[in-house]
């Protein structure tokens, strides 16, 4: 009698289900993470604004251009053009909230501030 983990089809299957589960594994881990982080109370009361763009260029050429430029283009920190093509509004309220990219400080806008900042970076 053959071993049937020895032939080629049997093997290939397995091997192809294994990769499906990490993957699917992988996928659930990040779905309930984004759905964590979305039901933090802050950020819930983030989302749910209107942001005003002008009060979030003014938001942030104080805090965020000595770093970022004037013109968000990058100068000690990153360019953040086309930011929010590139990042989830949920990551960039992380971003900016916790700190955990240093150099740049940890900051706290209000609900409201968050929301015209993130307005304003969607012009970009």
């Amino acid at each position: 009698m053959e071993n049937k983990l020895a032939q080629p089809g049997t093997l290939l299957r397995r091997i192809t289900l294994a990769v499906l589960a990490v993957l699917l594994a992988i996928s659930a881990s990040l779905l309930g993470l984004h759905l964590i982080q979305a039901s933090d109370p802050y950020v819930s009361k983030v989302l749910s604004l209107t942001g005003d763009s002008m009060r979030g260029h003014d938001m942030f050429q104080i805090n965020c251009a000595g770093c970022h430029g004037l013109r968000a283009d990058g100068k000690v920190g990153p360019s953040l053009q086309q930011v929010s093509k590139r990042k989830s509004k949920i990551n960039l309220i992380h971003q900016v909230t916790s700190g955990q990219t240093p150099p740049m400080p940890k900051f706290q806008p209000s609900p409201q501030e968050m929301a015209d900042l993130l307005s304003y970076l969607e012009t970009l």
